[in-house]
């Protein structure tokens, strides 16, 4: 599992699955959280703007990454 350090306070899922590298662009984040594929601790999430705080773990295609605190 990798580990994503954001600065203080969250960041928007869309925003970290390109931080992270699990995505290109935001078009492609935005159809892989639409299409149910990606998981927030484990969970469906299909919102673009969730608020993803340290500890969040989210997954998409086989990759799970762990959001951390800089």
């Amino acid at each position: 599992m990798e580990h994503v350090e954001i600065g203080e306070g969250t960041i928007r899922l869309g925003q970290l699955l390109k931080l992270a590298g699990l995505v290109e662009h935001g078009g492609e984040a935005k159809s892989l959280i639409q299409d149910g594929e990606v998981l927030v601790n484990d969970e469906p999430e299909t919102r673009r703007g969730r608020q993803l705080s340290p500890g969040d773990e989210v997954s998409v295609g086989g990759e799970t990454v762990r959001v951390t605190s800089a």
